[in-house]
């Protein structure tokens, strides 16, 4: 950078940082003491050395893919437009031409206390391309377009051509898929998860998220989207349901309806011997009520609130079960209701520990079992409803209500 000027002059009270005399460049020079027939000083020039920009990066008409090889080589891949899908994207992002905005999950569901960390969710994270004639087949692809119709991925990307001369690549972060085996239904079983490429390839896991390093070709597996199937963004995990996996799942009013079959049973707290009752969805989750059951995690015992047993040494929730001695987590219990997560219309049996959600065995069970992706190569059941982490041997516990008295 050269710089010019003139030693005599004081320092400018303004200088105007002017537009480029050419390309990649900006000037500095004086700007409002500059005296009439005086030449501005030139103080020196801005270089950065960009790519060349096409055509198709600057028509937003135009969808493109752009991958940086280096700085002075990029390849661009143009998309024409296809009459036969549509296309929905998803991202943290709330520009317009996101469909489905996503934020960070909170174990918990709660808001996280102090300053919220840097979310690791793309601002356009991934894109899904359903056929528009039967069977309706929906398929996943990482990143997603911006505003100017563009992906971008950047030098630091991991990419590569294909063996038939294409190019493709990964996202920072990458966008995961597991698809359960069996479906989604009473006999699912979690499924292994892979990485799933800007042009729709499946992948293994690269050795961290952010890897440059991908993973193997999955040549036997799709993109292809499965009643069930499950999307992590790194730092939030959707779940896909089809039509006909829905019908298959209970309804708002079946759970309704289990709920005051519950409390038409009078359950009872086996010690101060009140008739327990869960709550109506309506009231909330402000605070528990006064019926509201409460269950000691490790052993399943369905009692209501009491301050007996409090082991505090152990940590502020845990306490004595007065009936076997157990000493664990002590929580209210709240009925699961998105009824989209639940694999079957069976009886609430089961509770999430430690978090006290209620679902049916077969649900329990199955979130429990299955890993979900957290931080950049962890893997965590967690509750579905709320997504706190799951403890405990089997991450649930089957709950064991006392019937009334007379």
């Amino acid at each position: 950078m050269v710089l010019e000027g003139n030693p005599d002059v004081g320092s400018p009270r303004t200088s105007d940082l002017q537009r480029p005399g050419s390309q990649g460049s900006c000037i500095l020079s004086s700007g409002e003491d500059v005296q009439p027939g005086e030449e501005p000083i030139k103080y020196g020039e801005l270089i950065i050395s960009t790519p060349l920009i096409s055509k198709a990066l600057s028509n937003r008409g135009q969808h493109s893919i752009s991958y940086t090889l280096s700085r002075s080589h990029s390849v661009i891949v143009e998309y024409t437009h296809d009459s036969d899908t549509d296309m929905f994207q998803i991202g943290r992002s709330t520009e317009n031409m996101i469909d489905f905005v996503v934020t960070d999950t909170s174990p918990g569901g709660g808001v996280a206390e102090g300053p919220s960390p840097q979310s690791t969710i793309s601002r356009y994270a991934c894109r899904i391309l359903c056929d528009r004639r039967p069977p309706y087949t929906a398929r996943l692809y990482a990143a997603g377009f911006d505003a100017s119709s563009n992906i971008f991925l950047g030098e630091r990307a991991a990419k590569w051509r294909t063996p038939d001369g294409l190019m493709d690549g990964l996202t920072t972060n990458g966008v995961l898929v597991m698809h359960p085996a069996g479906g989604f239904s009473e006999d699912s079983a979690p499924g292994v998860w892979r990485e799933i490429s800007v042009c729709g390839n499946v992948y293994s896991l690269r050795d961290s998220r952010s890897a440059q390093q991908r993973g193997k070709l999955v040549e036997n597996e799709s993109n292809e989207l499965q009643d069930g199937s499950l999307i992590d963004l790194c730092g939030a995990t959707l779940l896909w349901r089809t039509p006909a996996g829905l019908l298959r799942a209970p309804t708002p009013k079946q759970l309704e309806a289990q709920r005051q079959e519950a409390n038409a049973a009078r359950p009872q707290c086996p010690v101060g011997l009140s008739t327990l009752a869960f709550p109506s969805p309506a009231r909330g989750r402000s605070a528990p009520d006064k019926q509201q059951p409460w269950v000691y995690v490790r052993c399943g015992h369905v009692h209501g609130y009491h301050g007996w047993g409090c082991r505090r040494e152990r940590g502020p929730q845990e306490r004595e079960c007065p009936l076997c001695r157990l000493v664990g987590p002590y929580v209210p219990l709240w009925l699961g209701q998105e009824a989209g997560l639940c694999l079957d219309p069976g009886p609430p049996s089961h509770a999430f520990a430690p978090c006290g959600h209620v679902c049916s065995e077969k649900t329990a069970r199955y979130w429990a079992q299955t890993p979900l992706p957290h931080g950049t190569h962890a893997f965590h059941a967690a509750c579905p409803f709320c997504g706190a982490w799951l403890t405990g041997e089997l991450g649930c516990v089957r709950l064991i209500f006392q019937g009334p008295l007379d």
